[in-house]
């Protein structure tokens, strides 16, 4: 990836996210990295790293290889029709946009510009991101480039594109979900005698640990969990509490309804 040049469109949350996973991992040089937003003082951190920090959309893409949409769904088509004319089949158009479709998107770049649509998580700042990359198959000749740029800052996996509002809730939204637990947890070890900031990071450290023991094993959670609860146990009295008070339903619940909401807005 160090020889291609990437512009994100849209410097918010995400956008940035991406830079500064970009600029920790060192996937690829700051000076081939570009990023637009209008108020460009509000990047001026990523400015004295030496990513070129514009605020003409088409001068971004004129410069790059790869064009990353990372603004709001109602943006996306004014935008696409702006740098149209920058646009050619050597380049490359990723959307992070929830639900804007590939054809969408294709019909407002061009028949001839490769689509994809990828959903990271704000994790990518940290090179751990869970990103789901959909595409049409015609252009699977540059699965590979966009893959690379994506497994640099964390997991990737490719999705079937009906999938991507169900990865949006379970992998965007769900750094969220999984932040609520660490905060209730945190609140509940304040509880029973930690100070704020050793609850916080002693559930930190657990969760992440959980994380791991799963990924690297793969192991379903139950087996995980079934070393932990022995009979009569402190641990199984909690889950059972956890489980009376509604805990896996609310959190499906909650999946759910976010992923409504995303249908709903189609």
């Amino acid at each position: 990836m160090n020889e291609k040049k990437v512009a994100i469109i849209g410097g918010g949350n995400l956008g940035t996210a991406l830079v500064e996973g970009i600029l920790h991992t060192q996937t690829m040089a700051a000076e081939n990295v570009y990023i637009t937003r209008r108020r460009t003082h509000l990047l001026d951190h990523l400015k004295e790293k030496k990513v070129n920090v514009l605020s003409s959309n088409v001068e971004a893409v004129e410069a790059c290889d790869i064009v990353i949409l990372a603004i709001k769904p109602y943006q996306v088509i004014d935008i696409l029709a702006e740098v149209k004319g920058a646009l050619n089949p050597d380049k490359i158009v990723v959307s992070f946009v929830a639900g804007v479709n590939i054809a969408e998107l294709q019909k407002a770049a061009g028949a001839d510009i490769p689509v994809f649509r990828a959903m990271p998580n704000t994790a990518i700042a940290l090179g751990e991101s869970m990103t789901c990359i959909a595409f049409d198959k015609r252009w699977s000749d540059k699965q590979d480039l966009v893959e690379s740029l994506f497994k640099g800052l964390g997991s990737t996996a490719i999705i079937n594109e009906e999938l991507m509002a169900a990865a949006t809730v379970l992998g965007s939204c769900g750094i969220a979900y999984a932040l609520r637990f660490m905060r209730a947890a945190t609140q509940g070890g304040i509880e029973i005698g930690f100070s704020a900031e050793m609850a916080q990071f002693i559930t930190a450290q657990t969760m992440k640990g959980a994380s791991e023991l799963i990924l690297r094993s793969g192991h379903h959670p139950e087996r995980e969990i079934d070393k932990v609860t022995t009979p009569m146990g402190i641990t199984i009295s909690g889950l059972n509490e956890m489980e009376h008070q509604g805990f896996s339903s609310s959190l499906i619940q909650g999946l759910v309804a976010s992923y409504k909401k995303i249908e709903k807005k189609k």
